[in-house]
Parts: structure tokens; sequence; C-alpha cells
């Protein structure tokens, strides 16, 4: 049951009546190494199979992807995991154990980089890519079809391949502000009762709400 008096159920896989385009994708993943925040959606075909857009996630290596709360991911968005990493300093960079049958005494050739960390209220363009071992920061924007191959600043917009930063969102004194009250981690009756001042640009709004 959707509840509309603090705003949508964050358990309910299609926050929208009678659409599936937008899937809060918290409640259809099955992965434990996958990690997403309440009100995060991915808009796009087949929502449900979001976890097929992370790309060369493998057990054995135990790489995570985090994506914070109110994250807003577009189409076509994929990430890609460690497994996709092959070993540049040794002489094959050919995944010789892979196949078996007496190669498997080779070097695999992974490489662990590290995890995927994107924070909360983030916005990530259509058919962005997003690569192993970066950190997104709350607040950021990542432009349609960016390649994602270093940390973005909170409330910066980023776009390009490789990533360039456009401009911040905002002064730096207003992120700092901003990242002090984590509006995100509200609780929903508040977050409801403040979505004049969250969805405002005037932060002496929200200084009153700390």
């Amino acid at each position: 049951m959707n509840n509309k008096i603090n705003g949508p159920n964050p358990k309910r896989k299609y926050p929208l009546d009678d659409y599936e385009g937008i899937c809060f994708i918290k409640n259809v993943i099955t992965n434990p190494n996958i990690i997403i925040g309440d009100y995060t959606y991915y808009d796009g075909e087949d929502p449900e199979k979001f976890e097929s857009n992370v790309l060369y996630h493998y057990d054995f290596i135990g790489d995570k992807l985090i994506i914070g709360k109110f994250c807003s991911i577009a189409s076509g968005t994929k990430f890609i995991m460690n497994g996709g990493n092959h070993n540049p300093k040794i002489f094959s960079t050919y995944p010789f154990p892979t196949f078996d049958n007496g190669w498997e005494k080779g070097n695999l050739g992974t490489v662990n980089n590290g995890d995927i960390v994107i924070g909360n209220d983030v916005w990530i363009g259509l058919e962005a890519l997003i690569m192993s071992n970066v950190n997104i920061g709350d607040g950021a924007v990542i432009g349609a079809r960016s390649v994602v191959t270093k940390d973005v600043s909170p409330y910066t917009i980023v776009g390009g391949n490789p990533i360039k930063i456009i401009k911040k969102r905002f002064e730096d004194e207003i992120i700092s502000e901003l990242l002090e009250i984590k509006w995100w981690d509200w609780k929903p009756k508040k977050i409801f009762n403040n979505i004049d001042a969250i969805c405002s640009a005037d932060i002496s709004k929200l200084r009153t709400l700390i």
C-alpha cells in the first residue's frame, strides 16, 4: 500500500500507479554486494533487471556497488566492476584460467581497484558509464553518456569521456551546509513536511530545520 501521507512507500517496487518504467531498485536487488538506499530509482526498460547493468561483478572478488538514498539513475547506466579489469603489469592481459584445460595455472590478472560508492541525491544521466574505484559525492550530477573514471566531488556537475568538471551547483559555503544538513537522512514525515524547502534554492529555509 502506498503511504501517500508521508510520500511514496520506499518498500514498494513500483512507486507510480499503473507505470512500471520507474522502480525503487532497493526492492529488486538480490546480490548482497549491491547496496541501495531508500527511494533511489532506475528509469528504464525492465527496471527489475537493474542488476544486469552491473557488469563483471564476480563473487570471488568481493567488491561492492553502494548507492545512497534519493538517487535518480537514467536508462542504460552501466557500472563496470573489478571483474572487468585485466592486469596491464603482466605480459599478457588474456584471462587464461577462465578457460581451464591446463590454462588454470596462469594468472587470471583480475585487479581489484576498489568499490563504486555513490552518495545521496545523485542524478546520473542516460547511458552513463561508471568505472570501478570511483566515489561520487552527494548531490553530484553525471551528464548523459559520461564515462566516470575518477571521483566526483559533492554537488558538482560533470560530463564527457572521460569526465570533466562543468561547474559546481552552488557556492562552497552552501555545499558545506547541505552536507551538514543531510536532508536525505530525515524521517519521511519531516521530508514530506518540508518538501518546499528541499525543492527550493534558499538555504535559509533548510537552516531553520536542523
